[in-house]
């Protein structure tokens, strides 16, 4: 998520050309080699900020820079609603209620609105006092909350009518955002330029909980749909998984993944069952990290300009990434576990893990091993002792 008032993230490199979505060679050399299949879907004309899987996978959210959301089918690849008019200003993001009814976009024009998903028209609208830069709903569709910019502020309002129930003025010391209900919508968790990340207890009233550990701009967080985890995304290039469920966090700290992206993070999400985080990044790229394990499986490139926001499909087959340069690129990850590389386990020792080509299993070699082996140590071994061909 980026805020108007805040410096820009520098990309790696500009864009030397624009993307071709009928050129198959745009593959990247990456990408060919994990044989991972995308879509390319085009439809905004500028930026797309927030992107959201929604009717059982068969439809997907988005809104854009260019004033605008819209709800997609993903079998056609087509538009079946645009959301428009009466926005003056960028839309930041956009969620849709749990029984699919109502659309919330918060925009720069200062407001939060609600839309009829099936007529497109505004149902209501609430100005606050400064850029809105994030939203999202409760689980039971009755709350909404969004966060600010330049006053810092947290709104929580009626999902129906718009009214204010929580107004948290300078509920940060910066920015803030991004904000999300944890799934028992007992607690908000909201990101800022503070570099810090705080969670309102919606019971007692009050902040119970401050992260810090990130060094520069907390672009994302999200819980996990268990609730023992959240996970925050940063322009220091990191993501910090946090215990919130036992307070672990106190003594030893969140798990960091790190050497994950060149670029800042700018978003964050996880899979339903928890297993798998997945973020974007200004580095044009999508990082597939291993939750339980803190590894990185995958690695997808193709992206043309920086990865603004991702979301995954609930049976975590799809991939769905929203590009500054307008475009949407869906991925497939249902076989993620047969490709060739799947990840960069331990830095450290200068291992990566790769698939026997044979039995299937994963195997560590060096990383700089550049006539790295295509079976295991066992497969290899077998061949030795097997009689040789007549």
């Amino acid at each position: 998520m980026l805020s108007p008032c805040q410096p820009h993230p520098l990309a790696l490199e500009e864009p030397q050309e624009p993307p071709n979505p009928q050129d198959p060679k745009e593959e990247s050399p990456d990408q060919s080699l994990a044989k991972i299949p995308y879509r390319i879907f085009e439809g905004h004309t500028d930026a797309v900020t927030s992107c959201q899987f929604c009717f059982d996978n068969t439809k997907f959210l988005t809104c854009s820079f260019d004033k605008t959301a819209r709800l997609w089918d993903v079998a056609s690849g087509t538009t079946v609603q645009v959301y428009e008019g009466d926005i003056s200003q960028p839309l930041s993001e956009c969620c849709l209620s749990p029984d699919g009814k109502r659309l919330f976009t918060s925009s720069w024009d200062r407001t939060l609105k609600a839309w009829d998903v099936e007529t497109g028209k505004v149902i209501w609208s609430v100005q606050m006092g400064s850029l809105v830069t994030c939203c999202d709903v409760s689980q039971d569709g009755k709350l909404v909350v969004s966060g600010s910019d330049l006053d810092n502020s947290v709104l929580i309002s009626h999902a129906q009518t718009g009214a204010k129930i929580v107004y948290l003025r300078e509920h940060h010391q910066g920015s803030v955002m991004s904000c999300c209900f944890d799934p028992e919508i007992h607690h908000v968790a909201t990101s800022s330029c503070d570099k810090t990340v705080l969670i309102w207890d919606l019971v007692a009233q009050k902040t119970t909980i401050t992260l810090k550990k990130h060094s520069s701009v907390v672009s994302d967080c999200c819980f996990s749909h268990k609730l023992n985890s959240l996970c925050t995304a940063s322009w220091d290039k990191t993501l910090q998984l946090w215990d919130i469920k036992t307070g672990e966090y106190r003594t030893r700290g969140p798990i960091s993944f790190i050497d994950g992206h060149d670029g800042c993070i700018s978003s964050c999400v996880f899979s339903h069952d928890g297993s798998l985080i997945v973020a974007g990044a200004y580095d044009k790229t999508i990082s597939i990290w291993d939750s339980a394990r803190a590894y990185r499986k995958l690695f997808l490139k193709g992206h043309k300009d920086w990865v603004m926001d991702v979301d995954l499909s609930s049976d975590s087959k799809w991939i769905l990434s929203g590009c500054k340069d307008a475009t949407l690129r869906m991925w497939n990850i249902e076989r993620i576990n047969s490709v060739a590389i799947v990840n960069i386990e331990d830095k450290e020792k200068g291992m990566r893990v790769i698939q026997c080509k044979q039995c299937r299993r994963n195997f560590s070699i060096f990383q700089l091993d550049l006539g790295a082996p295509v079976l295991c140590v066992f497969c290899r071994l077998g061949m030795l002792s097997s009689p040789p061909e007549p």
